[in-house]
């Protein structure tokens, strides 16, 4: 028999037991269940119609639809009060930074309560619980930060990808919450634990699960999405870190490209761009801070499939790669003051928005040329608010500070730090607030919020400081216009 016969007799039986196991699988779990009521939740008024005309979309994975945290949502509510848009729901939510996701009429909540790590299958629009999910965790973190999941779940083919703080890796299915398989990568790859855990969140590309693991000969490893084995590994020298996988077509081909590094001595990191097919890297670029205690945070920022954006907060900074036809690349700049920490930078027409900076202090709103580096300016959005404390009123200066920024509906929203809510204006001429909301005051407020069919979700991590002292949520707003 000849060598391509054979090949095409083994790629149809894979596929033809990969369908009989699918089949296996429906029948074992059933059938999908209604939402039920959410011990934990309040529900305060049902969200307006979507408006005529309205252009929506589902939010299936870390920083949106297309990877650069853009909304191509529309016909949003033009401005807020000093409350915010008006609250649909809210639900108690454990400890963790990782943003939920929203595919149809189902959202996916990953959040650690006790001791367990849990993956909740909620209603978008009323909050109502289809089911949940939980195994066992002991993680602590060893800065005393949040010990629950730093990686965002993903939604693809009708599976749900979610991976813990101790690196266990879940694949359950969206109706039901039944699990396809799991993989515990911490220990199949011999990793010690990380700074903060592990934070990456994985890529779904085609039939493949592609995460940024870390280990010895194995920086980037592909995994089967139907039964968790392993197909390809990549890189060999670089860490675990917090950015994320991005993928993009370049050039007419799709590649992956995984911004790697964590905890090392020295310190070692740097972008990888990977062929998703086979695992062949196309190329590496060293980029990591000389400091021990520095991770890389921020996913690259693909832009047209010609370049790409990388940034750190500890020292490096920014810079910007052209990417040519051979699959090589060009270092187009550098800018030692444009690093941001785990915000991914966005782009309008031809300038980069982000922050600078690692901490609050130090956190600056700024603006680059894309073309060249160039700063054009650079803000620190602050005021002086009364907040009703334990002990009284009195007197903060709050600012944005670590923003997320989503260029949506022909504007900025910004979501900063400490649970303010912006509509903003920006453009090379400078920064423009159209109105502002303090939707809770509470720190750790890292987690992106979510816009999906006109409602907004949005994470409240800690418990907030006035004398209420709410316990972390996680809160709908209804941003659809009247």
């Amino acid at each position: 028999m000849r060598t391509e016969s054979v090949a095409a007799l083994r790629s149809f039986l894979a596929l033809l037991c990969r369908g009989v196991a699918l089949i296996l699988l429906l029948l074992q779990i059933g059938a999908a269940p209604a939402p039920q009521p959410h011990p934990d939740l309040t529900f305060h008024a049902a969200p307006k119609p979507l408006p005529p005309g309205a252009v929506t979309s589902d939010w299936p994975h870390f920083l949106g639809p297309t990877f650069d945290y853009h909304s191509p949502e529309t016909k949003l509510l033009e401005r807020f009060d000093e409350k915010g848009p008006p609250l649909v729901w809210e639900v108690k939510k454990g400890t963790g930074y990782a943003a939920p996701v929203v595919v149809g009429d189902r959202l996916v909540l990953f959040h650690r309560v006790s001791d367990e790590e849990r993956v909740d299958c909620l209603h978008p629009e009323t909050g109502q619980r289809y089911w949940s999910f939980a195994y066992a965790t002991a993680y602590q973190d060893r800065y005393g930060w949040s010990d629950g999941p730093r990686a965002s779940p993903t939604i693809a083919g009708g599976a749900v990808f979610t991976f813990g703080a101790e690196g266990k890796l879940h694949c359950l299915d969206l109706a039901t919450g039944a699990v396809r398989w799991k993989r515990d990568v911490l220990e199949d790859y011999k990793l010690t634990p990380n700074f903060f855990g592990v934070g990456s969140t994985p890529l779904v590309e085609g039939d493949k699960l592609i995460v940024n693991v870390g280990a010895k000969g194995a920086c980037v490893v592909a995994f089967d999405v139907a039964d968790g084995k392993e197909l390809w590994r990549a890189g060999d020298a670089w860490g675990p870190s917090y950015a994320s996988p991005v993928p993009a077509t370049v050039h007419g081909k799709r590649r992956v490209f995984v911004f790697a590094g964590g905890e090392s001595a020295p310190p070692s990191g740097g972008l990888l761009c990977i062929d998703p097919a086979n695992g062949k890297v196309d190329f590496t670029f060293p980029w990591r801070a000389r400091r021990r205690e520095s991770v890389n945070a921020t996913s690259p920022l693909v832009l047209d499939g010609k370049r790409v954006f990388i940034s750190e907060a500890y020292g490096s900074g920014g810079a910007m790669l052209d990417l040519l036809p051979d699959g090589s690349f060009k270092q187009a700049w550098t800018n030692e003051s444009f690093g941001t920490h785990f915000m991914t930078a966005v782009r309008k027409d031809d300038h980069l928005y982000g922050v600078d900076g690692h901490g609050p202090a130090d956190a600056f709103l700024v603006c680059v040329e894309a073309a060249t580096g160039k700063e054009v300016w650079r803000t620190q959005p602050e005021w002086v608010q009364t907040v009703d404390g334990k002990t009284g009123p009195r007197k903060l200066k709050l600012g944005t500070y670590r923003a997320w920024l989503m260029p949506v509906d022909g504007r900025h929203l910004m979501f900063g730090e400490y649970g303010h809510l912006l509509w903003a204006d920006l453009s090379p001429a400078g920064f423009k607030e159209i109105s502002r909301a303090q939707l809770f005051l509470a720190g750790e407020s890292w987690t992106p919020p979510v816009l999906s069919r006109g409602l907004l979700y949005v994470c409240q991590n800690t418990p907030t400081s006035d004398a209420a002292a709410t316990p972390p949520r996680l809160l709908c707003y209804d941003l659809r216009k009247p």
